[in-house]
C-alpha cells in the first residue's frame, strides 16, 4: 500500500475517524470475512467510540487489558471462533495451557487472564493467542518450540509449515486491506465494509 495513503488515512485527528481508519487498516482480513478474529491496540479514549462503530455487525469485541492509556481489544465473530476453537487439534492444544471448558466466554476470560499476566511482567504474549488469531497451529507450535526462531517465512505471523498454504494467505490478506481501505476511502462505514 503506497505510503502517501497510509500517512492521509493516519493523519485524521478526529477521534471516531481515528477508530474507523484502525479497524479497516489493522483488521481488514477480519472485516472482509477471511479470519474469525483479530486483535488491535487502541488508546482508551477510543474504545468508547467502539460499541457504536461495531453496531449493526456481528462483530463482538473484549478488551484483553489495559495500561498507560492504551487498550489490547480482542473483536471476533461469535460463530466462527466458536467453530475454530472446536476443532479437535486447536482444542488438544488449548488444553495443554488450561483452556478446559468449551463455553467460548470462559474460554475468552482465560485469555483474557493470560494476557494481563503476561503483560504485567512485561514478557510479551501468551504465544497460544495465535490459535484464536487463525494462525494455523502447527506454526504456533513451531514458534513456541523454537522460540521464535528459525522459521522459513513471515509476514502476517511466522511460518514453519507450509509455506505455500500461508503465502496464499499473506496475499488474500494484502487485498482484503487493499479492498478495505478502498471501501473506507470511498465513504462506506466500518458495517458496510465488515457485511
Amino acid at each position: 500500500m503506497p505510503t502517501e495513503v497510509v500517512s492521509f488515512l493516519f493523519a485524521n485527528v478526529n477521534l471516531k475517524n481515528r477508530l474507523q481508519v484502525y479497524l479497516v487498516f489493522q483488521c481488514a482480513p477480519f472485516l472482509k470475512g477471511f479470519k474469525a478474529a483479530c486483535m488491535m491496540n487502541m488508546e482508551r479514549e477510543c474504545c468508547r467510540d467502539l460499541e457504536h462503530v461495531l453496531m449493526g455487525t456481528d462483530v463482538e469485541y473484549r478488551i484483553l487489558t489495559e495500561n498507560k492509556g492504551k487498550c489490547l481489544i480482542f473483536l471476533f465473530r461469535r460463530k466462527a471462533l466458536t467453530a475454530c476453537l472446536e476443532k479437535d487439534e486447536i482444542r488438544e492444544f488449548l488444553r495443554q495451557y488450561g483452556y478446559a471448558c468449551h463455553s467460548l466466554d470462559i474460554v475468552l476470560g482465560r485469555l483474557s487472564d493470560r494476557v494481563r499476566r503476561y503483560s504485567g511482567r512485561n514478557i510479551g504474549f501468551p504465544h497460544e493467542i495465535g490459535v484464536f488469531l487463525g494462525y494455523p497451529v502447527e506454526d504456533v507450535r513451531g514458534f513456541i518450540e523454537r522460540g521464535g526462531k528459525g522459521e522459513v517465512m513471515s509476514g502476517y505471523w511466522k511460518v514453519y509449515c507450509n509455506p505455500g498454504r500461508a503465502q496464499l494467505l499473506f496475499l488474500a490478506y494484502d487485498k482484503a486491506r487493499a479492498s478495505a481501505v478502498n471501501e473506507y476511502l470511498a465513504g462506506r462505514t466500518i458495517r458496510e465494509i465488515a457485511e
